[in-house]
């Protein structure tokens, strides 16, 4: 495995991982939401009104098992599957397998296109796998810490890091929330389990403007990020079980080099994710592997 496949597979493996486990923009303030809304049928029926418990009950939950699938145009697309939980701060495992493009392509230099991931507070680490490990010190996990993805350019660590740590299922409905551009679609069936779906689109610059989280510096780099993938607005689609739960989501957005869509299922709310970090002696943060390798 040569210089350069070692730095384009971390490069690959850390943008993916800021994109598959979370809401694909980021959340964002309910601050407009009471100007709009229709629902199906008319009457007095208001989907915010439902929407605001759906955000409360699901932010309660606490945890969640999660699977899905994401394309994100020319770069490629990838599965995840794995848990949550955000009862302090977001943590969580995923397994992701690259399944097409470019970054599919450059993993499989490295052995294998599934990657474990475990999110912690302030970063998140990869398993490359054996044959990634034998070319690095016998060095299985790669470590990206916040501050370091900082240094390697692109949005702020701290951009980053709210965006990851915004990563729950009810941001999806604090977008929609958000946007005020919502409606009841009917009732379907998601997997057997019965729920409502809802639909909308949001400016996703200017939720991301709100996010009460985030200042304005690191608002303002995520934003030139978003600019530059050309994203500027995007639909959502959500369904909601009897328990006002969130049990589906899909995002669908425009981007230059092609088409965003993310659709995730979650279940099994309450389910016990548990998040270790890697053994020391098996993990290297990936500033001290980027210095490993000579310039070429």
């Amino acid at each position: 495995m040569n210089t350069r496949t070692v730095r384009r597979a971390c490069v690959s493996i850390a943008a993916a991982a800021a994109l598959t486990g979370v809401a694909a923009c980021g959340g964002g303030s309910a601050g407009k939401s009471e100007s709009k809304g229709g629902g199906e049928g008319g009457g007095s029926f208001n989907p915010l009104t439902a929407l605001r418990t759906v955000d409360s009950k699901t932010q309660d939950a606490d945890s969640a098992k999660v699977d899905g699938t994401t394309t994100m145009g020319a770069q490629g697309s990838m599965e995840m599957k794995g848990g949550l939980d955000w009862s302090d701060g977001v943590t969580g495992v995923l397994r992701i397998t690259f399944t097409d493009g470019p970054m599919a392509d450059q993993l499989q230099q490295t052995g294998d296109t599934s990657i474990d991931y475990r999110y912690l507070k302030n970063g998140y680490y990869a398993n490359m796998g054996d044959k990634f490990a034998s070319a690095s010190g016998g060095k299985h996990w790669i470590e990206y810490d916040y501050e370091t993805l900082a240094e390697m350019g692109g949005a702020s660590g701290q951009a980053l890091k709210n965006q990851m740590q915004s990563s729950t299922p009810n941001q999806t409905v604090k977008m929609l929330l958000a946007s005020g551009d919502v409606k009841r679609v009917g009732e379907e069936k998601v997997r057997g389990v019965n729920a409502t779906h809802y639909s909308g689109t949001v400016d996703v610059a200017d939720l991301t403007a709100k996010n009460a989280d985030m200042d304005e510096k690191d608002a303002a780099a995520l934003r030139k990020q978003l600019q530059e993938a050309g994203m500027t607005t995007e639909k959502i689609d959500i369904w909601v079980d009897d328990q006002d739960l969130l049990v589906k989501k899909v995002e669908e957005a425009k981007m230059k080099n092609g088409e965003f869509s993310q659709t995730v299922y979650y279940s099994d709310y309450g389910v016990d994710v548990a998040t270790e970090e890697p053994p020391a002696d098996d993990t290297v943060n990936v500033k001290d592997l980027m210095k490993q390798q000579p310039q070429q």
